[in-house]
Parts: C-alpha cells; sequence; structure tokens
C-alpha cells in the first residue's frame, strides 16, 4: 500500500509542475497550445480565435434525464468504477479522491485528466473524442469532471468563431457540456460535476466565474450532481485565502499553490472530501455494516 501512495503523490508532483508551467501569468492567458508531455500538441498550432462572430447558437433544450443504474445498485454488485477527467486541477482531484475511497472494497479511482485540456480548444484536444475513446477502452460508472482553468479562451463551432464571454459562447460552452454529459449518461455512466474554486486574481476569479455559472446552470437542468467548491476556498470575510482552517483540527494550512491556481495537497484534500462524502453517499458506502452479536457463552 505504501509503494502506492508514493506512486500517486509522484504523479500528482508531476501533474501540478506540468500545470503550473502551463497556467496564465500576470501577462494574460496562453492563446496558444504548447508542446506538451506526450506530443499532444505543438507550437504551431493555429492560435485561440478571439474575434466574435456575428450570430449566436440557440439556447440548450432542456433534456429528460435518462435512467441510470444506481450507484447503490452497482456497489452492491461488489464492484464501483469512477473516473475523474479534466484538466491539471483534476489530477489533484483524483489523488484526493483516490486517498478517500482505497479502503472502500471493489472501488477503483482512475485518472483520465490530461493536463492544459479543456471543452474550449477541441483544435487542440477534442475532449468529447477523447473520452469517449476512453471509457471504451476501460469501462466507469461514475464520472467526476472538473474542467474550466484553461477555458477562457474563444470557441470555434460549424465555422463560427465565439469570442469568450459573449452570449454565444456561453451557448457553445454549454452546447459542449451537454455532448459529453449526454455522451456518458449514453454509456450508463453516472456523471458528477465539480466546480471550480476561488482563484487569486480578481480578473481570472471573474473568468472562472462565468464558466461555474454556465456550468452549474446546466447540471441543474440536466438533474447532473454539481459540487461547488468556491465556498471551500474562500476564508471568513468571503475572499481567497491561501491558508485555510483544516476540517477537524482548526489549524491554518496552506491549501493554495503559488499560482493562485492550483492547490496544495492539504487544498485538493479539502475540496474532495464532499465529493467523496456524497459518492458514498449516493453508493450506499456510507452505511455502517451491521455486525451479528455475540453467541451467548454456553451456561450464561
Amino acid at each position: 500500500m505504501r509503494a502506492g501512495i508514493n506512486t500517486v503523490t509522484a504523479a500528482l508532483v508531476v501533474g501540478v509542475l506540468i500545470g503550473l508551467a502551463l497556467t496564465p501569468d500576470g501577462r494574460g492567458w496562453l492563446r496558444r497550445p504548447t508542446l506538451m508531455l506526450g506530443g499532444m500538441a505543438n507550437a504551431s498550432a493555429s492560435p485561440a480565435p478571439e474575434t466574435p462572430a456575428p450570430t449566436s447558437l440557440p439556447a440548450p433544450a432542456k433534456t429528460v434525464a435518462p435512467v441510470l443504474t444506481p450507484l447503490a445498485e452497482r456497489a452492491a454488485s461488489g464492484r464501483l468504477r469512477i473516473g475523474v477527467f479534466g484538466d491539471s486541477m483534476a489530477d489533484g482531484l483524483w489523488t484526493g479522491l483516490y486517498r478517500e475511497m482505497r479502503d472502500q472494497p471493489g472501488v477503483t479511482v482512475t485518472k483520465f485528466s490530461e493536463v492544459s485540456t479543456g471543452l474550449s480548444r477541441y483544435d487542440y484536444v477534442d475532449i468529447q473524442a477523447k473520452t469517449a475513446r476512453q471509457i471504451a477502452e476501460q469501462p466507469v460508472d461514475v464520472a467526476v469532471i472538473l474542467f474550466g482553468t484553461n477555458d477562457a479562451q474563444g470557441i470555434s463551432i460549424d465555422g463560427e468563431i465565439f469570442a469568450f464571454g459573449t452570449d454565444g459562447w456561453k451557448a457553445a460552452y454549454a452546447r459542449r457540456v451537454d455532448d459529453l454529459v449526454a455522451m456518458l449518461r449514453g454509456q450508463d455512466v453516472a456523471v458528477y460535476w465539480v466546480g471550480l474554486p476561488e482563484m487569486k486574481r480578481a480578473g481570472f476569479d471573474a473568468k472562472m466565474d462565468l464558466i461555474n455559472g454556465v456550468v452549474s446552470a446546466r447540471m441543474a437542468a440536466l438533474n447532473v450532481p454539481y459540487l461547488e467548491t468556491e465556498s471551500l476556498t474562500r476564508n471568513d470575510a468571503g475572499e481567497y485565502d491561501a491558508y485555510l482552517a483544516e476540517t477537524g483540527t482548526g489549524r491554518r494550512r496552506l491549501m493554495r499553490a503559488n499560482d493562485g491556481i492550483h492547490m496544495s495537497m492539504a487544498g485538493y484534500l479539502r475540496i474532495t472530501e464532499p465529493v467523496a462524502a456524497r459518492l458514498k453517499r449516493d453508493a450506499g458506502l456510507d452505511t455502517p455494516v451491521a455486525t451479528p452479536a455475540a453467541s451467548p457463552e454456553a451456561g450464561a
């Protein structure tokens, strides 16, 4: 078990270091994909579109939620396969969720996330197609999703370009969210979407708030659990704070990385706790197992 934990910790360190190298700085957002480990993109890829389109996409239609196999039924069969999908922020979420669920019999937590990916730049990595391939090769029962830190960029759909923050962009982003959820549910995969945390820089935080607003509205419309993390990553004054009180002890711990975007290990565990609690509750894993009463001793 110790060797497994060390492997997970090493994976987190690598993911965070790569994520830190690819996150925005004070000069603005990363407009162009850069060369990544694994050769997923190259520096000659076209820059993100920035010109707003003259038209906008129609609002997402209301969708009737499909009937999925309940998590409790899956867990009762002795197996519950959880997959974590997203960007570098999701790498840390996976590590926390792995630690929270590792003592649950029959439960596995697999990392499908990839640094510097998102739902805006399908010309770089098509998350819809990539996720479909992943679950075809390694089926899951649950998809825990956390995207957004790379998504404050223009979106191109059907030859039209939508600048970030416009009504057209919101509709385009909502369509990609809906399509991803529909594809997963079509494979009988339960979806849980995790919101983005509070960010240090006000300008970047406003962009993440916008993304949270689009996603949370779609999750409500689709009847998908949405687990917000902003309240967990603010201090008592409702502001960003790198140091927050640790659950249980109340001791202030460093929760954020130096970039003001990613989390420390303590921070990832903090935002993972409610996700793990919700999964355990829905799967019936938080119910104490009744132990048989001791047989009375002979002659008692």
